[in-house]
């Protein structure tokens, strides 16, 4: 059985750095990429606060086609270069939004989404899939967040 939360939630430093040995911990041996994206984004949910989605999208047939998640049901397709998710593949980097109302093109999939969190996982150079955090407060995001996540996403890349 596995227990991974936080020892103190209140220093985001250390979550981060549980997180990622949670999310290695749990991924190590197994090759299923869907197995590992729904642990995760487990694993995501309980220990970032103030989430409401907190899940995967995947590369599939140049499209971004909705993986594990946990949250409300969401988009199942988003094109390339459309909304947040959309414009972190094409532009290959992490999109980190204060006010996703804001955002060109944003695609509303849960109208309580206020601030966004997107980032790529990179195998050989191109995305394979992306993390998409979503939070109801506005710029619940900052750079310790992005390189928290950043730091599973480069987990994740030597699991695809």
């Amino acid at each position: 059985m596995f227990d991974f939360l936080p020892t103190n939630p209140s220093d985001k430093a250390a979550t981060y750095a549980e997180l990622a040995e949670a999310v290695s911990a749990i991924t190590t041996g197994e090759s299923d990429r869907i197995a590992n994206m729904a642990n995760c984004a487990a694993l995501i949910d309980a220990f970032v606060g103030d989430l409401n989605w907190s899940g995967f999208y995947r590369v599939v047939d140049g499209e971004l086609v909705l993986g594990p998640f946990v949250g409300r049901p969401a988009c199942i397709r988003i094109p390339f270069g459309k909304g947040v998710c959309g414009t972190s593949v094409s532009e290959k980097r992490t999109m980190l939004v204060d006010d996703v109302h804001a955002f060109p093109g944003h695609i509303a999939c849960d109208s309580a989404s206020r601030s966004e969190l997107v980032v790529p996982i990179m195998k050989d150079g191109e995305v394979v899939a992306i993390i998409d955090l979503d939070s109801p407060s506005p710029a619940r995001f900052d750079a310790e967040d992005q390189a928290g996540i950043e730091a599973v996403a480069a987990i994740l890349a030597e699991r695809f």
